[in-house]
């Protein structure tokens, strides 16, 4: 529905670059899935339809990489931003994507573990305090 999906000019082109030096270039539309089941059936319908799927994150990125280069549908994920489980044994965490850094550390705040700086998304190893 409308609070999950827009082709206003200024949302698409606000998703159409990152920190890199590329110019924008804007999805045909953004929208905000909120569950799995919802990003796999935008995934089959684009699948199937031949629409290109540009994920993004932050838009921090430095390669260009949500450039929609060809248009498209761009999954913004952020409001997949739970935290499903923590394990301290064993330094791991279960996110969904739209899971920041900074919201990953507040959450972690107390146990002694931290998400660095530098890592690459949340695949990197937490550290000790």
């Amino acid at each position: 529905g409308a609070p999950n999906i827009s082709t206003a000019t200024a949302v698409r082109e606000q998703h159409g670059h990152d920190e890199s030096m590329h110019p924008c270039a804007p999805p045909d539309v953004v929208v905000w899935p909120q569950a799995v089941g919802q990003v796999q059936e935008l995934a089959a319908l684009c699948h199937r339809s031949r629409v290109p799927m540009v994920p993004f994150g932050t838009g921090t990125g430095l390669e260009g990489g949500v450039n929609a280069v060809q248009g498209g549908v761009c999954f913004d994920l952020s409001r997949m931003d739970a935290i499903a489980e923590l394990s301290l044994e064993d330094f791991s965490v279960t996110v969904e994507p739209g899971v920041t850094r900074k919201a990953l550390n507040k959450y972690l705040r107390g146990t002694g573990l931290w998400f660095p700086v530098g890592t690459v998304g949340m695949t990197g190893a937490m550290g000790l305090t």
